[in-house]
């Protein structure tokens, strides 16, 4: 068990070194998510960072694919490939993409970018492991802003219909799209509600709350997908980014860069 609060420390530290490096963007929505993936990277998943294609590993997909530094530090830290590669993120000729990619990168199991597409998936690997009585579990991790895809809503029917206990989505609930709220795009709410009677077995946790995400994603329905609503803060862990919109698309100058990670060193 790796100390989860440090693992999230180190991510968020990272992917503001990576996005800073390679010029690139959605560092707002990569920050809102650390916590969940050092808790699932160092205390819920089975892996194996020597052999990434362990038969029996427990499987995770990010949908939301523009915060792909934030997988790329997780796997970094863990010691899927060395940290030094994570500066190449978004270089010309680096495999290190901007949305995440599973080419050449060990630890990734699906390219994503185009929202919507992660659950599908995520829900053919889960039907497919009942199939074959394996008990390894998939995990998805999914924005609030692309539940505006319909994709999503046919595989929260799926699921159910299937049984699919085996099966976790987390919903980075943290209210901002690209441009504006979620609730000015296209309203979700009472999200909760919509998903239970979809036939999920829904929590709600804090995202940024460790304990409370360990006791989540280690429960296990009977029979019934598990889906986390985990409510977090988009940029959370740098002042000036927290709950700002414009940290969707904006690069920090080099002035903002230091002190972007001033604040998170002294975390």
């Amino acid at each position: 068990m790796k100390d989860t609060i440090q693992l999230a420390k180190k991510i968020r530290i990272d992917a503001v070194r990576m996005v800073n490096a390679g010029g690139s963007s959605h560092i707002g929505s990569v920050l809102s998510i650390a916590d969940i993936l050092a808790v699932l990277y160092g205390n819920i998943m089975k892996y194996a960072p020597e052999n990434p294609k362990l038969a029996d590993r427990d499987r995770f997909i990010l949908s939301k694919g523009h915060a792909g530094a934030g997988v790329y530090a997780a796997l970094a830290e863990v010691g899927f490939f060395e940290k030094e590669k994570l500066l190449e993120h978004c270089q010309n000729g680096s495999i290190m993409s901007g949305h995440v990619s599973h080419k050449g990168i060990p630890g990734v199991e699906l390219s994503t970018g185009a929202l919507g597409h992660g659950l599908p998936v995520a829900c053919g690997m889960a039907y497919s492991a009942k199939l074959d009585n394996k008990d390894h579990r998939i995990f998805v991790l999914m924005s609030d802003g692309e539940l505006n895809e319909g994709s999503n809503w046919e595989a929260f029917m799926f699921a159910a219909h299937h049984k699919l206990n085996n099966l976790v989505a987390i919903i980075d609930r943290n209210r901002l799209q690209s441009m504006k709220t979620t609730e000015e795009t296209l309203g979700l709410e009472p999200l909760a509600d919509k998903l239970s009677v979809f036939g999920w077995k829904v929590l709600e946790v804090d995202g940024h709350d460790h304990e409370d995400l360990r006791r989540c994603l280690s429960m296990k329905d009977v029979n019934k997908p598990l889906v986390l609503i985990a409510n977090t803060t988009k940029g959370k862990g740098v002042s000036f980014m927290e709950n700002n919109v414009a940290w969707h698309y904006k690069t920090p100058t080099d002035k903002l860069f230091e002190e972007a990670i001033n604040e998170l060193q002294g975390a």
